[in-house]
């Protein structure tokens, strides 16, 4: 078994036998270490030395936990007197860039969902440092990350990037980096955020039509509005071939929803859509997809919608296309029912009741008798 003593000069030391009978000594300095710290790790020193003795070579889940975060100077100690191997040790930038090189090479992951975990990175690492181990990470210091998030992001953006942040630390565990994610137990808050809804009425989208620069921006408008499309992913992989004209409906693929088993969605080709269309195929029918003079990745649809809206003469409409598509998604719902709007528009029932479907002044107008059938 093992002795502690504590020497003339301060110094507390662990002694044990070995196998061969030498006497080894861990030596840990009184400014460094307390005294209930030393006793700590005597504890820890007499059960390496059962296991070493009854032939269990890997420790229970509370002492490998012990020893995972044990700071380094305690890790070279223990190897020193050949308790343990030090275990390899890997930094947070390590971390983050190796799971990101496998979703990046993850077919069935989207970009959208590749690029969510590029934005967590970014902001993981404006409170972190790159060469910081990850067995040096603390429940603390996620929860301050995450207090920090909060007064800088909505709740929604928040909740996303610490899903992905748990994602990230899940794999350091399961891959045999670290024992326990410092982000156990850390909940990411409501992907819920009905602050920023506002209902896009048929009025101000035909103002917007009024005030589109070409029949391009008309389509991405209304393949949004009317159509429930989601822009500008599904709203650029439509395809001319995707439109069945005489059976007035087209398909929408959509990698949102592949990683799920569902690669895509038939829509109805509703009048409106229709008109826009055929207006746009009559003078495009040559080419391969539907909207072509937008489809740089470096071109920001927001910024050039927020023109439009302001030419329209309607004001800035937050999250527009998240807002024209719930917007449809609230009408489909209440004139087709809860089944043709999931079908229809591309996601559950719990999803369109938590994220799209609005109540809208027409409803409590309805309600009030103030509009009749």
């Amino acid at each position: 078994m093992a002795t502690l003593a504590k020497m003339q000069n301060g110094t507390f030391q662990i002694q044990f036998c070995d196998r061969n009978k030498r006497i080894r000594t861990i030596s840990l300095s009184q400014k460094k270490f307390t005294r209930k710290f030393a006793e700590e790790l005597k504890n820890i020193v007499e059960t390496l030395i059962f296991n070493h003795e009854n032939g269990i070579k890997k420790p229970d889940k509370k002492l490998e936990a012990w020893l995972d975060s044990a700071s380094p100077v305690i890790q070279e100690k223990l190897a020193k007197v050949d308790l343990i191997d030090i275990p390899e040790r890997h930094t947070v930038a390590e971390l983050w860039e190796k799971v990101l090189h496998v979703k990046e090479h993850d077919e069935k992951l989207p970009d959208s969902a590749i690029n969510n975990y590029r934005v967590a990175s970014r902001r993981f690492f404006a409170s972190f440092k790159e060469n910081t181990f990850l067995t040096e990470l603390t429940k603390g210091e996620m929860l301050t990350w995450k207090q920090a998030m909060e007064k800088q992001y909505a709740k929604a953006t928040v909740a996303c990037t610490i899903t992905r942040a748990k994602t990230v630390f899940n794999w350091a565990v399961k891959n045999g980096w670290m024992q326990q994610s410092p982000l156990a137990g850390v909940g990411r808050g409501s992907y819920v955020n009905r602050s920023k809804d506002r209902e896009v009425t048929m009025k101000e989208y035909e103002k917007l039509l009024a005030a589109c620069p070409c029949l391009d921006w008309k389509a991405i408008i209304t393949l949004a509005r009317i159509g429930g499309m989601r822009a500008p992913s599904e709203v650029l992989r439509l395809r001319w071939k995707d439109i069945l004209w005489d059976k007035s409906r087209f398909y929408v693929t959509s990698n949102k929803t592949a990683h799920c088993g569902k690669a895509g969605r038939w829509v109805p080709l509703f009048p409106e859509l229709r008109m826009i269309l055929e207006e746009l195929f009559s003078v495009s029918a040559e080419n391969e997809y539907v909207i072509n003079l937008y489809r740089d990745p470096e071109t920001n649809i927001g910024t050039q919608f927020a023109r439009i809206a302001k030419k329209a003469g309607i004001g800035k409409i937050p999250r527009p296309f998240d807002n024209m598509r719930a917007t449809r998604a609230t009408e489909i719902y209440c004139e087709h029912g809860a089944y043709l709007e999931s079908q229809w528009v591309g996601h559950t029932a719990k999803t369109a009741h938590e994220h799209y479907i609005q109540v809208r002044d027409v409803d409590f107008n309805r309600a009030a008798g103030r509009i009749t059938e």
